[in-house]
């Protein structure tokens, strides 16, 4: 009897030991199976930072539905479809933009931006994708035809664009008021009221508005030098900055870039 209950305690005590190995192989596997899982589902994303008020270059069109849509927008698709990033856009204040990007609230900038001297000084930039001029926009009856003529006036401008930094430029030589708002529309509105006498305005933007306002009209700007968008990047980030440069140089030598501005602009830029 006391084999036999020797041998049944032993029985029960393998039974045991086999059965927790079994759990723990199980447990194992399925670990196994959620982290392979996990790395498959892992997508490398970068977070794009824009101002939605620039069109075409990235706007809403509310009477086709809620998304951000423009030529930077498809510029920000097809290069991150090519490098296997996916992106998410992230609307702001355009003169929130360098701040986002210094501190890694995004990853990147593209939202119609000049690669100025001064903006180098915090981001770093890429390559130029669109080459870009300026326009004082100002309304048919009380029509202007140079920088001159400005003297005395109240110049509306986008907070912390290229068009405030010319707007200074211009104030050197010629007495104006210096006035900025958010968002451009916001700027046009108040040249349409009256609280404006003249605003600047990107050229491809300002034709835009011209063409829907018949009661606008403008002139370029000349001799401007940096009047070039870039795309912009936290500054060391040099091997992300190549990626994207050498898409843009693909995009520029295959004719990508030249169906986007068709698109868009009507024409090549």
């Amino acid at each position: 009897m006391k084999k036999l209950f020797s041998y049944a305690l032993m029985s029960l005590l393998l039974i045991g030991l086999l059965a927790a190995c079994g759990q723990g192989g199980s447990k194992d596997t399925e670990q196994t199976a959620d982290n392979t899982g996990s790395d498959v589902a892992e997508k490398k994303i970068l977070k794009m930072g824009t101002s939605a008020d620039f069109p075409p270059f990235e706007f809403v069109d509310t009477a086709k539905g809620e998304d951000i849509i423009g030529f930077d927008i498809d510029l920000a698709n097809a290069i991150t479809e090519k490098l296997g990033y996916e992106i998410e856009i992230q609307d702001m204040d355009f003169a929130g933009l360098i701040e986002a990007l210094k501190s890694n609230r995004v990853d990147i900038v593209l939202s119609g931006m000049s690669a100025t001297d001064e903006r180098k000084e915090s981001v770093d930039f890429s390559d130029i994708y669109y080459s870009a001029d300026q326009m004082i926009v100002f309304k048919k009856d009380a029509p202007l035809t140079s920088v001159e003529e400005l003297a005395g006036k109240t110049v509306g401008v986008q907070t912390a664009s290229i068009q405030e930094d010319k707007a200074k430029e211009i104030k050197e030589t010629t007495d104006i008021k210096i006035d900025s708002r958010n968002r451009v529309p916001e700027i046009v509105q108040e040249l349409k009221a009256g609280r404006f006498d003249a605003v600047i305005l990107e050229d491809a933007i300002a034709k835009g508005y011209l063409d829907k306002n018949q009661d606008l009209a403008g002139f370029t700007l000349e001799g401007d030098e940096e009047n070039g968008f870039a795309i912009a990047f936290p500054k060391g980030k040099d091997e992300l900055v190549a990626e994207f440069n050498k898409v843009i140089a693909e995009m520029k030598e295959n004719g990508e870039l030249e169906q986007l501005a068709v698109k868009w602009f009507g024409g090549e830029q």
